[in-house]
């Protein structure tokens, strides 16, 4: 059976790219699409989704406060977080609130993708075991954070978000082989130039990533960023 979803995002547009990378995942369906808090409880009587993909400015009220609503009411439906909030206090919330992932956008397709295989993996193992091995518990912890190569809050330094620093490592994921220019990267990741170009030297010296200079027909020399082939 496909796991069903509920889409509660008050921008119409967003909604729909929501709904529609679902649709492209295998094994998932959306049931409903909600766009303020009291739509959402409203169909929650009448719809219990498995998985809820949830924003946390709604018009009526902050997500956070709908997901202690789900998770009071019905204990068995799940919340991914899918908001442009980075603040502390917020994603803090959300944790203790036991959401399964915390997506910022903007989203990419790969990003969401991600996700909902990790969390599909996740209900896949939990439904077809009886008993986990340590190693097992492990790794269900571990698969909306795949990526060993994440880095944590309490290793960025000051001036370096670790949502922002995240978001961009992620994407450095999915650059082909020959890098990526801190301009390219700019427009493709929606920071400014500078932001994109501090973050990634900042990658650099935790070689997380490496930098090389490539010669082109005309002009200066490009800075191309490339992450390390595993």
């Amino acid at each position: 059976m496909k796991v069903e979803v509920m889409v509660i995002e008050d921008d119409a547009r967003i909604a729909e790219i929501n709904s529609r990378f679902t649709k492209k995942i295998d094994g998932f369906e959306v049931v409903a699409i909600a766009t303020s808090g009291e739509e959402a409880i409203e169909l929650l009587e009448i719809i219990q989704p498995q998985l809820v993909l949830l924003d946390v400015f709604l018009p009526d009220m902050l997500g956070t406060d709908l997901g202690r609503v789900i998770r009071k009411s019905y204990p068995d439906i799940d919340i991914i977080m899918i908001t442009a909030s980075s603040e502390v206090d917020i994603v803090g919330d959300s944790l203790r609130n036991g959401v399964c992932d915390y997506i910022v956008k903007p989203v990419t397709f790969e990003r969401f993708k991600t996700s909902l295989e990790a969390y599909q993996k996740r209900l896949e193992k939990l439904k077809t075991t009886k008993h986990l091995t340590q190693e097992e518990i492990t790794a269900l912890w571990s698969l909306s954070r795949q990526d060993s190569h994440l880095i944590e809050e309490d290793g960025a330094p000051k001036g370096i978000d670790p949502l922002t620093l995240n978001k961009i490592l992620e994407f450095l994921l999915n650059v082909a082989e020959e890098g990526i220019t801190a301009e390219s990267l700019s427009k493709q990741s929606g920071v400014s130039r500078s932001t994109a170009r501090r973050y990634l030297e900042y990658l650099i010296s935790q070689k997380k990533i490496y930098a090389e200079l490539v010669y082109g027909n005309v002009g200066r020399p490009e800075r191309r960023y490339s992450r390390f082939q595993s």
